[in-house]
């Protein structure tokens, strides 16, 4: 298997949570956009990946506030797939 595809497998498998809506709302997202990530939203998606389901979900759903800026184009990626 090539380093690319690995690595989008790696992303994949880490995108299943404990939260049956957060794994909903990432298989859309990646269904969507896997593919065509950059390396800077794919280290950005990987970074907001390391958070607690929670914390992601209240992101996600708008009722939390972004410590990171640079994690906002791909947060905004997530909402809208």
């Amino acid at each position: 298997m090539e380093p690319l595809a690995r690595e989008l497998e790696r992303l994949r498998w880490r995108s299943r949570r404990g939260l049956l809506e957060m794994d909903l709302i990432l298989q859309r997202f990646l269904d969507r956009h896997l593919a065509t990530l950059s390396a800077e939203d794919t280290r950005a998606y990987d970074a907001l990946l390391d958070l607690p389901d929670n914390d992601f979900l209240d992101l996600v759903m708008g009722r939390g506030s972004l410590q990171d800026e640079s994690l906002a184009p791909v947060l905004e990626k997530i909402r809208q797939s």
